[in-house]
Parts: C-alpha cells; sequence; structure tokens
C-alpha cells in the first residue's frame, strides 16, 4: 500500500473537509479544504456524515454511509472516514490483526491498538459497532473534467508571498546583513588569537604580544556587542512596521469577505489567524534572516575543523547528526502532545468564560457543583497531557546533552592526544576547544530554525484560505454601482437553504414585489422564514435558486459596498460596540454631524435617557450594549438608522422590546421618516404592521396572503388567525 498523505485541519470545525481533501489526494486529485467545505454545507455546528457524501460525489467518489462492527472493518474498502468520539471525523487508512492506523486531521497520523481504537469510534448503545463513510472513485472521478491535474497552492508559495514584505526595508536589511558579517568575521578571528596567545606570547614568554593580542580580543568583543546593539534595534523596526502591514492587510482581506464565511468560523479560529500573521513576522525578520548566517558560521567553522584534523571533524559531524535527529525524534512526540494541549487550554478558557458568564443561570439551578466538576475533569486530563510532555522534553533534553556532552569529551580526548602526540600545538588545541563551541551554536539554531519553519508553515496553510478566496468587490468585475430609475425590489421564484441542502429549505418558490417608496411589511410564525429575506435582501447570502432584481438589475450585478451604503437596517442580531453613544448611532461617519446626530437621537426617543447620563453623548456603552436595558438598545439602533437616512431601510422586529408608549411615539417619528423610502418592517405586533401598504403573510417558507391589512382581514385566512392569536 502506498503511504498515505496527510494533510492538517486548520479551523476546528475543518475535520470533515479535511478528511475529503486526504481521501482524494490518496486517489490522485487534488482539492482545496474550501473547495470541499463549500460543497458539504459546513456550519457553525460543523459538518454530516451527508453533507460529507454529497461533496464526495461532487468530485466523482461513490459513498455508502452504514454502521459497520468493528470485526467486518477489514473487508471495507480503505481509506474511509469514521465518525470519532461523537463529533469528530477520522481517516482509517489501515488494519492489521493488533492496530488500526487513523489519520486524525487534528492531531496527524496515529496507530491505536484494537481497544483504543473500539473506545473512540464505536457508539454508547451499540457494543462494537460504530459509523463509516466509506468511498471509491467512478469512471468521472477520473474524466478531465472532474480530476483536472493543477499544483496545490503550498505553504511555500504563502512564504513567496510573504517574503515581500521585506522588500521596502532593504536598506536596513543590509545593515543587519553586514552586521551578521562583521560578527562572522569576529568569531573567525578569535580562535587564532586564542591560538597565537597560547603558541607564541606564552611558549615564546612574549608578553608585550598577549598584551597586544588581549586588547585586539576586547575591542572585537566590545565590536561585536555593538553591532549586536544595533541588530537588536533594526530588528525591532522592521518587525515592528512588518507586523502592522501584515495584520493591516489581513484585516482589510478578511473583513471584505462574504458573510457566509464567517458563518462556519468561530472566533477563536479568526483570532488564531491574528497570531499567526505575528508568527510569520518573527519567522521572517528574526528566525529565517538569522540562520542564513548560523549556516555560513557552521560551515566555516567545519571547514576550519576539518583543516586541523579530520578525525576530530569526523567526531563533530557523527556527534553533530546524531544530536539533530534525536531533537527531531522528539519533535513529531511533542508536535502532537502540542495540539492536544493547545485543544485542552481552548476548552478550558472556554469553560471557564462560561462559568462566569452563565453564573446566574447556575445559581438559579444550583448546578454549582457539577459546573466545578467538569472544570476539575477537564484540569486532570490537563495534567496527564503535561505529563507527557515533561516526559518528553525531559527525554529530549537529557538524550541531546547527553549526545553533545560525549562528543565534546571524546574531541578534548582526540585533541590532547594530538598534542601528546606533538600532532598540533596546545594553542590549537586552544583553538579548536573554541571553534567547537562556536559551532554547537549554530547546530542548535538550525534546530530552532525547522521548529520556527514547522510552526510557520502552518500558519502559512492558514492563511492561505484568506488570500486564496475572492472578496466581494472581486466576484464581479461588471459591479453595478448607479442606482436604478425603478428602484422596486423584485423576487422571482427564490428557494434558499443555509445548509445548501434542497431537502431543508427555509425559503420555497418565493415571489413579491416591494415597490418603490412603500412600506412593505412580512409576517408570520417565528422559523417561517422572514429574517431570511431580509437577509438576503442586504446581500448577506446569495440565493441558490431564483431572482432577486432591483429596477430590473440583477442583484448579483450590484456591488455589495455601494449597496450597503444605502441601506439602513435593524436587525435582531444587530451589534453595539464598546464605544460611545455617539459613535455608535454615527457609525461608518468619520466625521459626526453632531446636529444629525441630536436629530436622530430625538427621532428615536432616547435624547430624554442621554440628557441625564454624566457625559452625555459621550458616554461609554459597554460591549454588546452593556449597561443598557433591551428598550434602550433599540433606541440606540433605531437612531443609527436615522443618522443615515438611507434609501432602504430594513426593520426586523425593531420594536419589540419597547413600551407601547416609546413605540408609539417612535413609530410617528418613522411614518414622516419613511416617506418616499422602500421599507420592509418585519414584525409580529398589529400596531407595527397595520398601516403598511401591503402585507406579506409567510408561512413554513412560502407566501401565503398578501395585502392591506383590511383586505386580509376580510379574507378570515393565516393573517386572520395571527391576529385574532395576539389579540386574545
Amino acid at each position: 500500500m502506498k503511504k498515505f498523505k496527510f494533510y492538517k485541519q486548520l479551523d476546528q470545525m475543518d475535520c470533515g473537509p479535511t478528511c475529503l481533501k486526504m481521501i482524494a489526494k490518496h486517489y490522485g486529485a487534488i482539492y482545496s479544504v474550501e473547495y470541499f467545505r463549500d460543497k458539504s454545507a459546513i456550519s457553525n455546528q460543523g459538518v454530516t456524515l451527508y453533507g460529507l457524501s454529497r461533496a464526495a460525489e461532487n468530485i466523482g467518489l461513490r459513498t455508502l454511509s452504514a454502521r459497520v462492527p468493528f470485526d467486518s472493518i477489514e473487508k471495507l474498502i480503505f481509506p474511509f472516514i469514521a465518525h470519532w468520539k461523537s463529533n469528530h471525523f477520522i481517516v482509517v487508512y489501515k488494519k492489521t490483526d493488533k492496530h488500526v492506523y487513523v489519520a486524525d486531521p487534528a492531531i496527524g497520523k496515529i496507530k491505536y491498538t484494537h481497544k483504543e481504537f473500539l473506545d473512540g469510534w464505536t457508539l454508547k448503545e451499540f457494543k462494537d459497532e460504530g459509523n463509516v463513510l466509506l468511498m471509491e472513485p467512478s469512471p468521472s472521478f477520473y474524466s478531465d473534467n472532474i480530476n483536472k491535474k493543477k499544483r496545490e497552492i503550498t505553504s511555500f508559495d504563502s512564504f513567496i508571498y510573504f517574503l515581500q514584505y521585506l522588500r521596502p526595508h532593504k536598506g536596513l536589511l543590509l545593515q543587519i546583513f553586514l552586521g551578521l558579517m562583521v560578527g562572522t568575521i569576529i568569531q573567525l578571528i578569535l580562535p587564532f588569537l586564542s591560538q597565537a596567545m597560547v603558541d607564541k606570547g606564552i611558549n615564546g614568554s612574549n608578553i608585550e604580544l598577549v598584551y597586544l593580542i588581549l586588547i585586539a580580543q576586547i575591542l572585537l568583543n566590545i565590536g561585536n556587542a555593538f553591532a549586536g546593539y544595533v541588530r537588536s534595534w533594526i530588528f525591532l523596526h522592521i518587525g515592528t512596521k512588518i507586523n502592522i502591514s501584515i495584520v493591516s492587510d489581513f484585516l482589510i482581506r478578511v473583513l471584505d469577505l462574504p458573510l457566509m464565511f464567517f458563518d462556519s468560523r468561530s472566533v477563536g479560529d479568526l483570532l488564531q489567524r491574528i497570531n499567526d500573521n505575528s508568527r510569520i513576522e518573527s519567522f521572517l525578520t528574526g528566525t529565517f534572516l538569522s540562520i542564513f548566517f548560523s549556516m555560513i558560521n557552521l560551515l566555516l567553522f567545519g571547514g576550519i575543523i576539518f583543516y586541523y584534523n579530520k578525525v576530530i571533524f569526523s567526531v563533530f559531524l557523527i556527534g553533530s547528526i546524531l544530536y539533530v535527529l534525536w531533537v527531531f525524534f522528539f519533535q513529531n512526540i511533542r508536535k502532537k502532545l502540542d495540539i492536544k494541549i493547545f485543544d485542552l487550554n481552548s476548552r478550558n478558557t472556554s469553560s471557564l468564560v462560561q462559568l462566569f458568564d452563565g453564573v446566574q443561570e447556575i445559581k438559579l439551578s444550583n448546578s454549582e457543583k457539577i459546573k466545578r466538576w467538569d472544570w476539575e475533569k477537564l484540569q486532570a486530563s490537563m495534567f496527564e497531557q503535561k505529563k507527557k510532555m515533561l516526559y518528553a522534553n525531559q527525554t529530549q533534553q537529557s538524550g541531546s546533552l547527553f549526545i553533545n556532552q560525549i562528543k565534546n569529551i571524546l574531541i578534548s580526548f582526540l585533541a590532547a592526544k594530538s598534542v601528546i602526540d606533538g600532532e598540533i600545538s596546545l594553542g590549537t588545541m586552544f583553538a579548536i576547544q573554541f571553534i567547537i563551541a562556536q559551532a554547537n551554536a549554530p547546530i542548535t539554531d538550525f534546530v530552532s530554525f525547522i521548529r520556527s519553519y514547522q510552526m510557520a508553515e502552518l500558519s502559512f496553510r492558514r492563511l492561505n484560505e484568506i488570500y486564496s478566496k475572492n472578496n466581494v468587490a472581486e466576484t464581479n468585475e461588471n459591479y453595478i454601482t448607479i442606482m436604478p430609475d425603478s428602484k422596486d425590489i423584485i423576487l422571482k421564484d427564490l428557494s434558499f437553504s443555509y445548509s445548501k441542502n434542497e431537502d431543508d429549505l427555509v425559503l420555497k418558490d418565493i415571489s413579491l414585489k416591494v415597490p418603490e417608496g412603500k412600506l412593505t411589511a412580512i409576517v408570520g410564525e417565528s422559523g417561517s422564514g422572514k429574517t431570511t429575506i431580509l437577509k438576503l435582501l442586504l446581500k448577506f447570502y446569495l440565493p441558490e435558486k431564483g431572482l432577486i432584481s432591483l429596477g430590473g438589475v440583477n442583484f448579483n450585478n450590484i456591488n455589495p459596498q455601494w449597496w450597503n451604503e444605502n441601506c439602513g437596517a435593524v436587525l435582531q442580531d444587530s451589534f453595539i460596540f464598546s464605544d460611545t453613544i455617539a459613535k455608535n448611532i454615527s457609525l461608518g461617519d468619520t466625521m459626526i454631524d453632531k446636529d444629525r446626530l441630536v436629530w436622530a437621537a430625538k427621532m428615536a426617543n432616547i435624547q430624554g435617557f442621554i440628557d441625564v447620563l454624566p457625559f452625555g453623548y459621550n458616554t461609554r456603552i459597554g460591549k454588546g450594549g452593556h449597561g443598557l436595558s433591551q428598550g434602550q438598545k433599540q433606541r440606540v439602533l433605531i437612531a443609527r438608522v436615522f443618522y443615515k437616512n438611507p434609501n432602504f431601510v430594513f426593520l426586523d422586529e425593531a420594536t419589540n422590546a419597547l413600551d407601547s408608549e416609546n413605540e408609539s411615539q417612535i413609530m410617528d417619528h418613522m411614518q414622516e421618516f419613511l416617506k418616499d423610502k422602500t421599507t420592509i418592517i418585519v414584525a409580529h405586533r398589529l400596531s407595527t404592521v397595520r398601516n403598511a401598504d401591503n402585507i406579506i403573510v409567510i408561512d413554513d417558507g412560502k407566501i401565503v396572503e398578501q395585502g392591506t391589512h383590511e383586505e386580509l382581514i376580510t379574507k378570515n385566512g393565516k393573517y386572520f388567525s395571527l391576529v385574532k392569536k395576539q389579540l386574545s
């Protein structure tokens, strides 16, 4: 069996798509994880076996999902995907009489005993059975239109891309290289000075020469220290500028991606990518630049040792190779343990955050002890992993130290024997000892460089996903940014599913017209699809089937950023930032118009509340509106729409947290404000929608009725039923 290629997952939810990438690669096809993410309908809850099956069949793989007993595994087609620990996916690529070989996208390639595999794979209700997704290629998999031979974008490509950030700093980089070159020359001179001091100064009883060499050594060391001092400041200067540039470019890129990108990513994954940028900056400005001269030093010092004594050189070379091999043998072990500890630390942080954020519910349910026990179980798992890591570290350090010490003792013995045999002078022996000490440092630097590159390589792969995606401005070169003559919004035969599954449609064949300058209301029971319509109209998502148009122009041809400038919205999940009230209302405006700000606050009926605050509009609000009531939050959001004064207004339960008096006053202001504006309101309250020009009634993703309030009441249908329930 050929060697199975492993790929590591880059996000918490990427285990399933990464497994598909490994299996596709096994059969000779190269696809990105992002491709399988899109095809498997991944969400922020992860992916299902059904979704993986659809994505696999999309590239020509036959699939079969089944629950099989462990004894039948060897009869299956390898490799296949196994559901692991009820919340993860792995690839099983081999089974022997004693072991099961798996590729875990979160950890790596692992060899489990049968018992260990059964513990993670079997279902609780079945003793020795588990779920698998079997795959094999069909003829279409190998056809030209499916299996296009294309080169995979590698971390090396990303490395070349990020290397461009060094180009603006050529002058400073030249100074660093000159400083490193000076340090290399000084290190080369020092052992020869030591040799001359012993052989000619001490043996020749020439105290003047000893003084001269001593002064030279002091000056050279001062020069080396000064060069290192200047080099450190230059590194700091370059590193800071590059870090700002990289992170700034990353934020520009990631914030310009469609909203769909963020639906299947956790905040932790996105923050990890910020850390990835910093890690790459550290790698480029530190390890990468230093390793070049470290390798030059190693070659030069190795050449000098070879010149002095070939036997000593052989011992140095063999000892260094053994040292590197020993370190890298344990590096893979440490890497796997690092991943497990990282995961446990992440869970530990989340556990503590939930513990404090949910303290109210914990006290109400008297679950303090249960939650504390859950945390303590996590600490026990962390302790076990840390013990393994400590053992690996101690074994690695002890072994490498032993190899180095044996190498140095052998070299000292051989050098001393050579002096006794008259092959080299005493000064030469001191020079060799000095050179050996200097040559050990580049070897350590090389090991550190490989470690840093392994970590940076993972960061390169994570960032590939961001930089390889099209942003909202790139997806259509023919975007329209001019308002059409007609502002009517038309939805025709529109269907949509968040999971991209035709069997799970949220909207089904929706056709309606939102007239220009009119107020359209959408009503219906919870979960009927009302909010989804608003999100499609705001271009948060693209419909799988059907058409949305503005004045006869396809929505797909309208620039999203231009559309956002013309829209104002209060959604159920609209966000209030940790900032002043003024900046929250004037969001997106760099220069606040104070008159418009005060007018907007009055229109939203929140001016009285602001007036009694100690700092007025400059009062800072906590994250998510902390410190404000639900009604006050909604009035801040409504004031944001008034301040923006857009052409199109979308309100989703914008007044459901307001008392009747505040709602009445705000709706009176709204009627004047919304004149000549195209408006869609989603609401349950009769008082909010009864004056709408047209009321759309949605039930189970379909339009069942539409008309004015009076017309719908006379029909005695779904709308009448909703109103009757509310009044009762």
